[in-house]
C-alpha cells in the first residue's frame, strides 16, 4: 500500500516557490476530494458557497439553472429560511447540447417573481460549468431576464472549472452581491466591513477600535436585514477588507461608487495583529488602544500553555484561518506542529519558510492528492488537531472544526481559538 505523500517543511522551503513537487500542486494531477474536503472543494458546497452567499442580498432569491445532479442538494446545503428561496431551471441533455436553455431563462424569471408572495429585491441567476463551456453571455441574458420580469437580475457563476483562475468562484460571487449598489452620499463616519458572509465574532476589537477613530456606523452585509439597509453600504467612506477573495468586489465598488478601501489580513499572531492596527491606525488617522484586547488574547495563550504544556498539533486548511499562519503562530507560541494539510501559494510561502527554520521536520500534506487515500494516522505525532479536515484525519484525537459561521478575527479570534481548545482538550483529560 502507497503511503500520503508528504513533504516536510524544510525540504518544500529549499525547493523554492517554483520547485513545489507536483503532488502539492492540484492542477498537475488528478484531484481527490475526501470526506474531509469535499464541501470545502465546491464552489456550491454546504456553509456559504456560491449558492448560499448569493442570497446574501435581502429579500433576493436564486434561480438555480443547471443538470438536476448540480442542484439536488442545494435546499439542504442553506439551512433554514433558505429553502423557499431557491428555485430551479433543469437542463436535460439537449439544453446542454445546443444551448436552448437561454432563450427560456428570461421566462423562468418572470415565473419565479410571480410565483413569490413579494415582489423579490433582485434575482440572483446562479449557472454551473455547463455555461462555462458554452461560452455563454450571461450578462446579456441577465438583462434580458431583467427586461422580462421589471427586476433586477445579477449572475452567480458555479463554476468549479475557474477555482484556480483570475477570479474564483467566491471571488466573483462577493462582487456580485454589491453589484446592486448604486452611487450615493458619503458619510465620514461610516465603514463597510467586506469579506465574511456572516458577522465577526462577539466581542472583536475591531469595532471599538474604529470606534476610536470617529466611526460610528460600520455595516456588514450579514447584518442588512433588509434591501434598503443594503442600500446604504453605498455611503460608506472606505471599506475595510477582510478577506482576499473580497479584493475584486471592493475594486469594482471603488470605480463604481468611489469608496476606497483598506485591507486587513485575518491573523493568530499577536504581534503581526497588534502591528496591523498600528498601520490601520496610520492609514486612517488615529492612534488605537489595543493594550487591553492584546493583553487578554496574550493571556488566553499563556493560561492554555500552563495548563497543557506544549501540545504537537495538526493543523488543517478547512478551518477560519491560513493553515500555515497559524502553524506558525502556533510555533511561536511554544506549541509543536508535527503536519500541515494544506495548500502551498504565494501568498502562504513566506509562513513556510519561517516554519523551515522554526520546526523543519514539520510534515506538509496536500488534501487534493490521490495519495491521501493512504493516510494512516497511526504515523503522526499530533495529538491535538485543527480545522475539519485535520479533524476527519485524527477521530481519536481532541480538536477542534474551527470553521463555524461566526468569523473569528485579530485579537478576539486567538482568544476563541484557544476557549475552544481548552474545552476540546479539557473534555478529553489532556491538562498535565
Amino acid at each position: 500500500m502507497r503511503k500520503a505523500y508528504c513533504i516536510t517543511a524544510a525540504e518544500l522551503a529549499e525547493r523554492g516557490r517554483s520547485g513545489v513537487p507536483d503532488e502539492l500542486v492540484s492542477s498537475a494531477h488528478l484531484i481527490y476530494s475526501s470526506p474531509a474536503t469535499l464541501a470545502f472543494n465546491s464552489p456550491g458546497a454546504r456553509g456559504f458557497g456560491v449558492k448560499r452567499a448569493g442570497l446574501a442580498v435581502p429579500g433576493s432569491v436564486m434561480l438555480l439553472v443547471s443538470p438536476g445532479c448540480c442542484g439536488r442538494n442545494t435546499a439542504a446545503l442553506g439551512g433554514p429560511g433558505y429553502g423557499e428561496r431557491f428555485f430551479y431551471l433543469l437542463l436535460d441533455d439537449t439544453d446542454i447540447v445546443t444551448g436552448r436553455h437561454l432563450s427560456k431563462i428570461p421566462d423562468a424569471v418572470r415565473e419565479v417573481c410571480a410565483s413569490c408572495a413579494a415582489p423579490p429585491s433582485a434575482v440572483m441567476l446562479c449557472i454551473t460549468c455547463v455555461d462555462a463551456l458554452l461560452g455563454t453571455d450571461m450578462e446579456r441574458v441577465c438583462r434580458k431576464a431583467s427586461e422580462r420580469a421589471g427586476v433586477p437580475v445579477v449572475p452567480c457563476y458555479m463554476y468549479a472549472l475557474t477555482r484556480e483562475g483570475r477570479l474564483p468562484p467566491m471571488a466573483a460571487v462577493r462582487a456580485a452581491v454589491y453589484s446592486l449598489l448604486e452611487p450615493a452620499g458619503r458619510r465620514p463616519d461610516e465603514v463597510n466591513l467586506l469579506g465574511y458572509f456572516s458577522p465577526l465574532v462577539d466581542g472583536c476589537e475591531l469595532y471599538p477600535l474604529l470606534g476610536q477613530a470617529g466611526v460610528r456606523r460600520i455595516r456588514e452585509i450579514s447584518r442588512c436585514r433588509t434591501f434598503g439597509e443594503y442600500r446604504e453600504m453605498a455611503r460608506a467612506n472606505f471599506n475595510l477588507v477582510l478577506n482576499p477573495e473580497a479584493r475584486y468586489a471592493a475594486r469594482e465598488m471603488e470605480k463604481k461608487l468611489g469608496i476606497p478601501s483598506v485591507e486587513l489580513t485575518r491573523l493568530y499572531q499577536l504581534d503581526k495583529i497588534r502591528n496591523q492596527y498600528r498601520l490601520l491606525g496610520e492609514a486612517v488617522g488615529a492612534a488605537f488602544d489595543d493594550r487591553r484586547y492584546y493583553d487578554a488574547a496574550a493571556g488566553a495563550v499563556e493560561a492554555f500553555r500552563r495548563k497543557y504544556g506544549g501540545v504537537a498539533f495538526a493543523v488543517g486548511e478547512v478551518q477560519n484561518a491560513d493553515p500555515f499562519e497559524l502553524s506558525l503562530a502556533l510555533i511561536r507560541y511554544g506549541f509543536a506542529v508535527s503536519e500541515i494539510y494544506g495548500t502551498v501559494g504565494d501568498a502562504n510561502f513566506a509562513y513556510l519558510k519561517k516554519i523551515a527554520r522554526l520546526s523543519p521536520r514539520t510534515k506538509i500534506y496536500s488534501n487534493l492528492s490521490p495519495t491521501m487515500l493512504c493516510y494512516d494516522e497511526s504515523g503522526s505525532d499530533a495529538e491535538a488537531a485543527v480545522g475539519a479536515d485535520a479533524v476527519y484525519y485524527h477521530p481519536r484525537l481532541p480538536g477542534v472544526g474551527w470553521n463555524g459561521e461566526r468569523q473569528p478575527f485579530g485579537y478576539a479570534g486567538v482568544r476563541a481559538l484557544f476557549g475552544a481548545l481548552d474545552r476540546a482538550l479539557g473534555a478529553a483529560g489532556r491538562a498535565k
